[in-house]
């Protein structure tokens, strides 16, 4: 799938040499919110599966990787439902790349099979002081539903969160609006370059 200056794919074993590097490239700003793991490509690739469904987004141009996106415990039946986990990757954070790579990924979940995910709803956790994150969550339409008291074990404690969801239903006109603003402040032109007029943002990792 494509977009303006991005496009999304599953991993594969080949892209093990340019996600190491750009792990390592981007350490500083993951390692605050997730353990940092150059090596991870291959026991991410053995993981995925019915409950977890993982994409890179590249950079149109360059195609170098911008950032990786896990769907993680995705469940059927009546739920329908996955959590969003997403790294940006050093030098593309800033540039409003990784959330044009997110929006696609959103339109993949909600999409019907067997083009999609056919999922109802995503949710996104974020700890309280990833600022940047949560602002990406915003962004993209999902709305605040509360608050997890230690809800995931990173970095050797039991991490509060805070929850943002949106639903199918949501997702067309979350969608819409976050394009206007998006052509409103100018940041989703193909001369933005890398390192250029950061975005809110930039430097995010989210649990995954």
């Amino acid at each position: 799938m494509s977009c303006m200056r991005v496009y999304i794919r599953p991993p594969q074993p080949g892209d093990e040499t340019a996600y190491r590097e750009a792990v390592l490239r981007s350490a500083d700003h993951l390692s605050p919110w997730n353990p940092v793991e150059p090596e991870g490509l291959p026991d991410l690739l053995r993981r995925q599966g019915p409950a977890l469904r993982s994409f890179m987004i590249f950079d149109s141009e360059d195609h170098g990787l911008v950032g990786r996106v896990n769907v993680a415990n995705i469940v059927r039946a009546r739920f329908c439902n996955g959590s969003l986990g997403y790294d940006s990757y050093v030098p593309y954070e800033g540039t409003g790349r990784m959330t044009e790579g997110m929006r696609l990924i959103v339109d993949q979940c909600f999409e019907s099979a067997p083009q999609g995910l056919g999922l109802h709803r995503l949710e996104i956790n974020v700890q309280p002081e990833n600022h940047r994150s949560t602002a990406m969550a915003r962004r993209l339409g999902f709305r605040h539903e509360g608050f997890s008291p230690r809800l995931l074990f990173l970095n050797d404690a039991w991490r509060d969160h805070e929850r943002f969801a949106i639903t199918a239903e949501e997702w067309p006109e979350a969608r819409a609006a976050g394009l206007r603003e998006q052509r409103r402040s100018g940041n989703g032109t193909r001369s933005q370059r890398a390192g250029q007029q950061p975005e809110p943002g930039a430097g995010m990792s989210v649990e995954h």
